[in-house]
This record gives structure tokens, C-alpha cells and sequence, in this order.
């Protein structure tokens, strides 16, 4: 396996597909190589994780209201 030269899907700048990234992929069980270079990746990731959503809770949303479960 050599190394790949991919396109990122967001900047659509060229990134190494690098084969222990590959081989890592293949034991993973990933059938798709990466859409994003790894700085896209990364900035998603953040914005995901800050995006403001609240998972789980008795509150339904972000507005602090009671989502009216009794647990």
C-alpha cells in the first residue's frame, strides 16, 4: 500500500492518505477513506462537540425547560 494524495471535500486542498493511516482504516473497519484533510477534520469535530446541543437530561432543550418525563 502506498501513500494516497487526496482532496478535501471542505477546502479543497490536497492531504497524504498515509498508508499506516490506511492500514489503521482497514483494521478499523472503515470502508471510505477520509472526505476531510485532517485541519477540517478537526475544526468539525470542535464545532460539533460545541455546537450547544444537550443530549440527554430531563430538560428537552436548551432553554432549561422541563421536557415533562418523570424518571
Amino acid at each position: 500500500m502506498a501513500d494516497k494524495t487526496l482532496v478535501c471535500k471542505d477546502c479543497n486542498s490536497e492531504f497524504i492518505f498515509t498508508e499506516g493511516e490506511q492500514e489503521f482504516y482497514k483494521e478499523k473497519g472503515f470502508e471510505n477513506e477520509p472526505m476531510r484533510c485532517p485541519e477540517c477534520r478537526k475544526a468539525r469535530k470542535t464545532a460539533r462537540r460545541n455546537s450547544g446541543r444537550n443530549y440527554g437530561g430531563a430538560t428537552g432543550g436548551s432553554n432549561g425547560r422541563s421536557s415533562g418525563r418523570r424518571w
